[in-house]
C-alpha cells in the first residue's frame, strides 16, 4: 500500500531504523504469507469472480496462517478524519492505480487487476503487489505489466549497501519512461518493518548517485506504479480509490526487500533465502 505523498515525518534522513537479522527473519514470516496470498491470486483471478470474493479468501487465509491483515482498518493517509481502509486487499482494476476497494465488481475478460496485500505477523510487517491479466488481454496491456515488473526487478538490483536511494529511483524511472510509460508521481515506495509505513518514503523517480546512502538492515517496500497515459490522478469520493485522469490503464508491482552486506533479500518471495536460516 503506497502512501499518497512523502510525509514530513518520513523524510529520507529521519527516523530510519536498521533491522537486526532476527527482525528480518520475523519480517520474512510476514512476507511468506504475502507471497502465498499473491501466488494464490494467480489462480483465483478469473472472469466472473468478484473482487469481494478475492478479499474474503485473502483475509481468511492470512488469519489461518497466524497473520493479521495490515491494511484493514488502516487510517486515512490523506485527510485526518477520513475513513479507514475497509478491506484486506487493494484490488485496483484497469484505470485504478492503487487502493481500489474490493466489492461487487465482477472481473471481465480483458481486465487487468493489481492486487496489493500487507501482513502483520507478530508485530512485523511485509507488503507486496502484483498485476494480473483476467483471461486474454490486449498486447498493450501485457506490455504495461511486463515493463512494470521489469522496473521492480531493476530497482531491486540497485538495493545494495553503498548505493544511493536515487539509484533505486532512477532504475524505476528509466525502465518505465524508456518504454513510453509514466511513473506515478503522487505516490511513493516506503520503508517497512515494525510499521506498515516507515522512513524513508520516496518517489519512484530520481537521479543515480544521489540521495540517502543505503545501509545493511534497511527494509524497503519498493513499488513501481506505472501509467500507460497521463501520470495525473484523482481520488474518488470513497477517500481511497485512485484513478487516472485520462482513464488509461495502470499496473503495480511490489516486493519487500532487506538490504544486506551482499545481495538484497526479497522477503515477499516464495523461495527462502538460505541466509535467513543461518
Amino acid at each position: 500500500m503506497s502512501p499518497w505523498v512523502v510525509p514530513r515525518t518520513h523524510r529520507p534522513a529521519e527516523g530510519i531504523r536498521l533491522k537486526t537479522w532476527q527482525e528480518i527473519r520475523m519480517m520474512r514470516e510476514a512476507g511468506r504469507i504475502v507471497a502465498e496470498v499473491l501466488e494464490a491470486m494467480r489462480t483465483l483471478v478469473q472472469p466472473g469472480v468478484t473482487t469481494a470474493e478475492l478479499d474474503r479468501w485473502a483475509e481468511d487465509y492470512i488469519r489461518r496462517r497466524g497473520g493479521i491483515p495490515a491494511f484493514k482498518g488502516y487510517p486515512s493517509m490523506k485527510d485526518e478524519g477520513g475513513p479507514p481502509y475497509p478491506a484486506t486487499l487493494c484490488t485496483s482494476v484497469n484505470h485504478v492505480l492503487v487502493h481500489g476497494i474490493p466489492g461487487p465488481y465482477r472481473l471481465r475478460e480483458g481486465d487487468i487487476i493489481s492486487i496489493d496485500v500487507g501482513v502483520n505477523f507478530r508485530g512485523y510487517f511485509a507488503d507486496g503487489a502484483i498485476t494480473l491479466p483476467v483471461g486474454e488481454i490486449s498486447p498493450e496491456a501485457r506490455r504495461l505489466i511486463e515493463v512494470t515488473q521489469a522496473a521492480l526487478w531493476a530497482a531491486i538490483a540497485q538495493a545494495r549497501a553503498g548505493r544511493r536511494l536515487g539509484d533505486i529511483q532512477w532504475a524505476i524511472q528509466h525502465t518505465v519512461e524508456s518504454q513510453g510509460f509514466q511513473v506515478a508521481r503522487e505516490f511513493v515506495s516506503h520503508g517497512v518493518g515494525r510499521a506498515l509505513h516507515e522512513a524513508p518514503s520516496f518517489v519512484n523517480r530520481g537521479r543515480p548517485g544521489r540521495g540517502l546512502l543505503l545501509r545493511p538492515g534497511m527494509t524497503l517496500a519498493i513499488e513501481p506504479m506505472v501509467i500507460m497515459g497521463d501520470w495525473r490522478t484523482r481520488i474518488l469520493e470513497d477517500g481511497w480509490t485512485v484513478v487516472t485522469l485520462d482513464g488509461s490503464l495502470t499496473a503495480h508491482f511490489e516486493h519487500t526487500v532487506a538490504i544486506t552486506e551482499g545481495d538484497p533479500i526479497i522477503l515477499t518471495a516464495l523461495e527462502d533465502d538460505p541466509r535467513l536460516a543461518s
